[in-house]
């Protein structure tokens, strides 16, 4: 199976934050992804930039429903990179 990153793309640190400990308690990850701030393609405004929980799953083993409630929970989406 191919690498797969989940990008769980949020609002506001404090949401990329909430999403990063949950996730990572939820999947029993080792360590809590840090969230990122990031501007998405053709944002120009460094205010309008998204903070971003990344996820690698090598196996493919994260369901990425799952994620995409979570993230919507926050009033974000998921991207698979």
């Amino acid at each position: 199976m191919d690498d797969v990153r989940h990008i769980l793309v949020l609002p506001d640190r404090d949401a990329a934050e909430e999403v990063a400990e949950e996730v990572a308690e939820r999947l029993g990850l080792a360590e809590e992804p840090r969230p990122v701030r990031e501007a998405l393609a053709g944002e120009d405004d460094a205010e309008d930039a998204q903070w971003l929980v990344v996820l690698d799953d090598p196996d493919g083993a994260y369901d990425p429903a799952e994620l995409e409630a979570l993230a919507t929970g926050y009033d974000g989406w998921l991207e698979r990179g």
